[in-house]
């Protein structure tokens, strides 16, 4: 029997605010918005620092500066391509395990705090 693992490790990149050329109507293709990424990333619970040395554990550094670059590279007629892009990027990175990604458009709508896209993958 396979018994469940009861710890977790789990390294996370909160509300990193990018402007983006994201949406479907013409309007949107002509002005960038203010879009913003929330990610989390589970790491395996069994990888233990032991020299303190960033070689040890999954460098978060390559997170924000890979959705950067993919902010700038094209334009995104939807949050669901932009934050598969990035999830993809997450799971492609040793020692990953699972990742959620999401996008929420923050100048949508005047009654709404934004409006937004969440999806999580497991490597398994």
């Amino acid at each position: 029997m396979k018994l469940e693992s009861k710890h977790y490790r789990k390294i996370f990149l909160k509300d990193m605010a990018v402007s983006l050329s994201i949406g479907i109507h013409d309007f949107e293709k002509v002005k960038k918005q203010n879009v913003l990424i929330n990610v989390e990333l589970d790491i395996d619970p069994n990888i233990r620092i032991l020299k303190d040395t960033i070689a040890e554990t999954v460098d978060y550094d390559f997170l924000r500066t890979s959705i950067m670059n993919l902010s700038k590279s094209a334009h995104f007629h939807l949050q669901e391509t932009f934050c598969e892009q990035i999830l993809e990027l997450c799971l492609g990175r040793d020692g990953v395990l699972a990742a959620k990604v999401a996008s929420e458009k923050t100048d949508v709508y005047p009654d709404c705090a934004s409006v937004g896209f969440e999806i999580y993958q497991s490597k398994e």
